[in-house]
């Protein structure tokens, strides 16, 4: 997979990228899939919902409002997603389970960690845009993580056969 850095570059005027620092967590450090917009307040059932249904190669995107007191995610959901076809999930929240999750083979980014799992259900939005750091996160988009960024472009720029629209670009190594 190219690194998000090389796609943006290729793709600047349909690529937005997504400008909040998230750590990487899981085998796979680079994902890429169609998006899956969920928002949760401190509640990891929601999650647990969406991963429970065929993920079909795509990656979950959870606005969980940048609570860190809170994990959205921990490695009994995301050992389910794996095993359901999810590629990846980014987390605008936290995560528990952390050393857990890093043996499990998908991609997770998130703010970060915390020990607390959520006591009462709260309301959630399965399937509606969500935006954070810049971006309008939706089902129409695709999603792509690597080692250091998160962005998002309107098709599968790394389908096999599917030329990169820019591809006359030069693209050098570096900034």
């Amino acid at each position: 997979m190219l690194s998000n850095a090389d796609l943006s570059d290729a793709n600047v005027d349909t690529t937005q990228v997504c400008n909040l620092q998230f750590r990487n967590f899981g085998k796979r450090l680079r994902f890429h899939g169609h998006c899956y917009p969920l928002r949760v307040h401190e509640d990891h059932r929601p999650v647990g919902e969406v991963v429970s249904q065929p993920g079909e190669g795509q990656v979950l995107v959870v606005d969980a409002g940048a609570s860190l007191r809170v994990g959205v995610l921990g490695d009994r959901l995301a050992s389910i997603a794996a095993a359901n076809g999810w590629v990846g999930v980014v987390i605008y929240g936290a995560i528990r389970d952390s050393v857990a999750i890093n043996e499990i083979d998908i991609g997770v980014k998130a703010l970060g960690v915390t020990a607390l799992r959520s006591r009462e259900a709260q309301p959630s939005l399965k399937g509606d845009a969500v935006s954070f750091g810049g971006i309008r996160f939706d089902r129409d988009m695709w999603v792509y993580c690597d080692e250091d960024s998160v962005l998002t472009g309107p098709s599968d720029l790394l389908k096999p056969n599917n030329p990169l629209p820019n591809e006359s670009l030069s693209i050098t190594e570096g900034a």
